[in-house]
């Protein structure tokens, strides 16, 4: 129970030190909130003289003055108001802004392994709602404990010194109070980490809804869909419920309890020995004083809430960006290599899990040569794949580029030598060209663009479109097919000119036709670089140097397509079964 203030100072201190940029924003902004609160605290300490002086002694000169008063004092409360609203949510959306910009370039650091284990729509809820929930606490929350809390305190002092003896009271209602605020605040944080955690849940749950599209309208999910939909965002209701009755069960409370304390304050100016020490003036502006109270308490309670909820959204966004970025240990910068590939008694586990995808693989990709690696799904190819740009590092064994270990080289270096095709196709919400270039820094020639979409047979397609390749494809490439998305990444690959190239069924999503010429476009391409083909079509790589046939994570066979034919294996067996079926559909 010691840690927990501890922990919740840390991360006020550490959610202080992102306003400390933008001080001078926040320091006018608390005077403008501390002046407009001693503005209203000036203005109740004067109804004492309007009822003493202006009405009951009948000064007039005093009475004409007051409207002017008024006048002055509500334009002192506007212009502080103004400060105070205006400076405090400029440091408010600047801290969202650095924050979000922060956690989204951390999240692009962190490794594979992470994002495997977190879903997508928890974590664009921390970069969306979450960071919205500390704007809160920079902002609103932060205004109403300066201006009311000042408020408070002034009113207080207006209170003592019009008679100590009645406003005394709130010397023993007050440790009561805070015991009330120290529940509800635990409390609140609590239930702001559980309001946090089911708008990951619904953020998750929608985005599984519109990337799923199709297949819910297909298959008649939408009640399903719905169903789950429901369940989420019920929880999100019931906690948002008892957030409410929390902040209105204290609020109730506080105010009860003030109201025990305005009743004392009249039961003692019943008293003939109070009544001859107080004037009519001095007991409105007690009275009054304590009628005020009432506001800013309750709202110094419900702003609890939303500082808690601050807080701990501060807290989950902090837990992201604690997380230890991809580590790049290596030193080693890779320039002009030639592309020989080396696995080395390979043995991997996916991090969390404990059955081991690969067994001792051990190949070498000769440069310049292509290596095949078929066998059913599941198997580790596509693992394999992701071992070579270090998305994972292995357990056990060694992997070599040009005799190098790829550990000690540099992250940056070792993936600028590759270029990965995938089965499932990333494309951005950008034109064709964009897609294309993407990853470049310098400027991409017309007439080389044009010559790698040629290649891929992006032109195709493209050069029917109303803009060519300036033509925006939407989110993932959404207006085309996948044959057409399929080629832009070919295209994007091709362009890089990297020297391994990592196939991973990239043209699974090909027509025949299509296929047949992109594979000499790619025929082409392999000619100088060592490429790492993963295939299902075993007609695609027939004319590979390496064929690599794995099963359960191991290395059942290896040669070219000849002498695995010969052997009468398990790469013969796959072959008769394919092509026996293509014979028998024709």
């Amino acid at each position: 129970m010691t840690a927990s203030p501890t922990i919740k100072q840390r991360s006020f201190r550490r959610l202080l030190s992102y306003v400390k940029p933008y001080r001078w924003g926040f320091i006018a902004a608390a005077i403008g909130m501390l002046g407009y609160a001693l503005v209203d605290v000036y203005f109740v300490s004067q109804l004492k003289d309007f009822i003493d002086v202006g009405i009951n002694q009948k000064n007039t000169d005093y009475l004409r003055f007051a409207p002017i008063f008024i006048v002055i004092i509500f334009i002192l409360r506007g212009v502080f108001n103004f400060i105070a609203s205006y400076c405090l949510n400029w440091v408010g959306t600047h801290v969202v802004q650095e924050m979000r910009q922060q956690l989204f370039q951390h999240l692009m650091r962190l490794p594979v392994s992470f994002h495997d284990q977190h879903s997508t729509g928890d974590l664009i809820s921390k970069i969306t709602y979450n960071t919205e929930q500390i704007k809160q606490t920079t902002s609103r929350a932060l205004a109403v404990l300066i201006r009311e809390g000042a408020f408070v305190l002034g009113l207080l002092v207006v209170m003592f010194w019009n008679s100590w003896q009645l406003s005394s009271i709130f010397i023993l209602i007050a440790p009561i109070i805070a015991v009330i605020v120290s529940f509800v605040s635990k409390r609140f944080k609590l239930l702001s980490q559980n309001i946090q955690n089911a708008m990951g849940e619904v953020t998750t749950c929608s985005e599984q809804m519109l990337n799923g599209h199709k297949v819910i309208l297909s298959f008649g999910g939408q009640e399903i869909e719905s169903k789950r939909f429901f369940k989420v965002n019920n929880i999100t209701r019931r906690q948002d419920v008892k957030m409410e009755a929390t902040r209105s069960i204290s609020v109730s409370s506080i105010q009860i309890i003030a109201s025990f304390a305005l009743a004392f304050v009249i039961y003692m100016a019943s008293f003939p020995e109070m009544l001859d020490s107080l004037t009519a003036g001095k007991f409105t502006t007690i009275v009054g004083s304590m009628m005020m109270l009432l506001r800013p308490l309750k709202q110094l309670t419900t702003v609890n809430s939303e500082f808690q909820r601050g807080l701990t959204a501060a807290d989950s966004v902090y837990l992201i960006l604690d997380q230890p970025a991809e580590q790049d240990t290596g030193s080693h910068v890779l320039a002009d290599i030639k592309g020989e590939i080396c696995f080395k008694h390979v043995n991997f586990s996916y991090p969390g899990h404990e059955q081991q995808v690969l067994h001792d693989i051990s190949f070498t990709a000769p440069a310049g040569k292509t290596v095949a690696l078929v066998g059913r799904s599941g198997s580790g190819k596509t693992t394999i794949s992701s071992l070579l740009p270090r998305f994972y590092d292995v357990l056990d064994g060694d992997i070599t580029l040009d005799g190098i270990p790829i550990k000690s080289c540099t992250l940056a270096s070792l993936r600028q030598q590759m270029a990965v095709v995938s089965q499932h196709v990333t494309l951005f919400n950008d034109t064709i060209a964009n897609n294309i270039t993407y990853g470049f820094t310098e400027p991409v020639s017309l007439q080389r663009l044009q010559d790698v979409a040629e290649k891929a047979h992006v032109m195709e397609f493209a050069a029917n479109l109303k803009d060519g390749l300036d033509t925006m494809i939407g989110e993932n490439g959404v207006s085309l097919s996948g044959g057409q998305r399929q080629r832009i990444a070919i295209a994007r690959a091709l362009l890089r000119e990297a020297p391994i190239l990592v196939l991973d069924e990239a043209t699974s999503a090909l027509d025949t036709e299509s296929e047949r010429k992109i594979q000499a476009a790619l025929n082409e391409l392999l000619k100088d670089r060592t490429s790492i083909v993963i295939a299902h079509r075993l007609s695609t790589i027939e004319n590979a140097d390496i064929i690599i046939v794995m099963d359960q994570g191991r290395i059942i066979e290896q040669g070219d397509h000849h002498s695995l034919l010969q052997q009468d294996g398990a790469y013969a067996q796959l072959y008769k079964l394919q092509f026996g079926s293509e014979q028998t559909a024709v």
